[in-house]
């Protein structure tokens, strides 16, 4: 056969390549030669598919930034050499994956596509083929100049095409697992694969892909919630080292107006705490002007994260902490849509 393109698929580990052990009836990992044996109709595609294994392969809870850090120089390594990447990854930390590898590859002119399954790929049932055999069709969709169709990091799951860093997983049973839910698929796939090219992401076609090898985690989430006590919320932020918060708050960004929570929030910015306010809501954006209580919250220096997941601003934070010391320029760039992650 002669092959049209070349496809790298990473295998990191997660529920597509497993086995159930007959003795405890837990899955497990299985050799990736074997995950491909279950899908004969990869042979049937115009494309040169190569493979990469983690080894051993890891459960995604296990996911951590110097992984990141690996599958980005994974992807830089090969970057010349393939026209799309396919990344097989568990569901549980997929677009936390997606969302740092979308901000590590800074002006992406290829495909990289995040997929795996909510069944193990050699049960009768499972939804891993038909992820595994489109994903590896987006990553080599070209359009009619040469260039690729979603040079972007996307999730591919159950019909849709995301834009990794807008997803969020939903379900821990449901085939459809994840969702985009404040911006627009970038494909469905049906009998056909409808692209919307009108919203994906295209490169500067003057520069070259950059990648970024660095994240800087000092940075910790917590959500508020009715009866929030002041020496917890006062402990996480005197954490030593810790230069950023991912606040989640009610509805459009809202708190309550406790004196010592605003107080806190406010002595936190002025020591050089980064302090961003992302709501609980799936959907929906966080506006600090619309309610008395977000603009108490804007006037103690915290600052909207629009309608960004928790997912895309914990590892946009890693990675401009990373990159700048200052925490002005951090709070600029955190205001800033960089990779498509918020709605500015």
């Amino acid at each position: 056969m002669t092959y049209s393109n070349n496809v790298l698929l990473v295998y990191t580990g997660g529920t597509i390549g497993m086995s159930r052990n007959e003795s405890t009836g837990a899955l497990e990992p299985f050799n990736f030669e074997h995950l491909l044996s279950k899908v004969p109709e990869l042979t049937q595609f115009p494309t040169h598919i190569a493979t990469y294994q983690f080894t051993p392969p890891i459960d995604s809870s296990n996911m951590s930034p110097a992984l990141w850090v690996e599958l980005t120089h994974i992807i830089a390594d090969n970057y010349d050499s393939y026209d799309g990447f396919v990344i097989l990854h568990g569901t549980d930390t997929m677009s936390y994956t997606a969302s740092a590898l979308s901000f590590m590859l800074e002006n992406l002119t290829k495909p990289v596509i995040l997929t795996g399954s909510q069944l193990p790929i050699g049960q009768l049932r499972t939804d891993g083929k038909e992820n595994l055999i489109t994903s590896i069709e987006i990553a080599s969709a070209k359009r009619p100049d040469g260039s690729a169709m979603v040079p972007e990091v996307g999730i591919y799951f159950n019909g849709h095409l995301m834009r990794g860093n807008r997803t969020t997983k939903m379900s821990a049973d449901d085939f459809n697992a994840f969702e985009s839910f404040n911006f627009p698929h970038l494909a469905d796939a049906g009998v056909n694969i409808t692209y919307r090219e009108n919203i994906i992401r295209y490169p500067d076609a003057s520069r070259q892909m950059t990648p970024h090898f660095r994240l800087d985690n000092n940075v910790i989430v917590f959500t508020i919630f009715p009866g929030i006590r002041e020496d917890l919320v006062r402990h996480i932020i005197a954490t030593p080292n810790l230069r950023s918060i991912v606040m989640r708050t009610f509805g459009s960004g809202n708190a309550p107006q406790s004196t010592w929570l605003l107080k806190a929030l406010k002595e936190a910015t002025l020591h050089g705490k980064l302090i961003i306010n992302i709501s609980q809501c799936m959907a929906g954006c966080v506006e600090m002007g619309r309610y008395d209580t977000g603009y108490q919250l804007k006037e103690a220096g915290v600052i909207s994260g629009h309608d960004s997941t928790v997912e895309s601003a914990v590892t946009k934070l890693m990675y401009l902490q990373a990159k700048f010391d200052d925490t002005e320029t951090v709070r600029h760039y955190m205001s800033e849509n960089i990779r498509g992650e918020m709605s500015v």
